[in-house]
């Protein structure tokens, strides 16, 4: 998450940024209601499984707080915790996503899921408090990028490996604006062509450090955070 997404959304509360400079996104939604609590559930179901939980255990998690399942999902959808599709499942739980991407994330010892961009599937180890192993494609040069994480430290396949950071102009929720242009690159030169490609996406380019950096602060305190 570069410093455009300070402006990302029109100020949904996951955008404020978290210290200054590189801009880490706060992505863990708020106690009151129940929110977080079904946020967690949500995304420790997709850990588990692969898949968010059923209705009906979700309904569950929000019941001691007097809330109604629809209630909290579209508290969630509103502030872009979360993103629905056409029918009203789920398309994204950041950092996960329910359809295929560009990036397959292998847990160790559970699934192998998608996630929404680049910085959300570094971030699913520091989250998870796993090792995990990251396939991903080049999308200016269609040359695999992989990211083996184990206790902590990330090696990069290759290892000119960065992280290319970018959103289009306009305001909307982050699978719209910004995912699609959160992507692994085999080497800065890489990234900079795709990006003089695309004069319509703005961003920057982050380096190995930054990029994980970004993403553990982003996402590491979600499923850790009191509800």
């Amino acid at each position: 998450m570069s410093d455009t997404g300070s402006s990302l959304g029109g100020g949904f509360p996951w955008s404020r940024p978290r210290r200054p400079g590189l801009t880490v996104l706060d992505r863990t939604a708020p106690v009151e209601g129940g929110q977080r609590a079904l946020q967690q559930a949500i995304l420790r179901g997709f850990a588990a499984s692969g898949s968010a939980p059923e209705a009906s255990q979700l309904a569950d998690v929000v019941r001691p707080y007097g809330r109604e399942l629809d209630q909290v999902m579209a508290q969630l959808v509103a502030e872009d915790y979360l993103a629905l599709d056409g029918t009203g499942r789920i398309r994204a739980a950041y950092p996960f996503s329910a359809v295929p991407t560009a990036h397959r994330v292998r847990i160790h010892g559970g699934p192998s899921v998608y996630a929404m961009c680049a910085i959300d599937a570094l971030g699913m180890a520091k989250m998870l408090g796993t090792d995990l192993r990251i396939d991903s494609t080049d999308p200016h040069t269609e040359a695999p990028v992989g990211i083996i994480i184990t206790a902590g430290r990330a090696e990069w396949t290759p290892q000119t490996g960065v992280v290319y950071s970018g959103m289009r102009a306009g305001t909307g929720p982050a699978v719209d604006m910004c995912c699609s242009y959160l992507n692994f690159h085999t080497d800065p030169a890489s990234a900079t062509a795709w990006a003089e490609a695309h004069p319509q996406v703005t961003g920057q380019i982050l380096t190995q450090p930054e990029a994980v950096a970004a993403a553990e602060q982003t996402f590491g305190p979600i499923l850790t955070a009191p509800v």
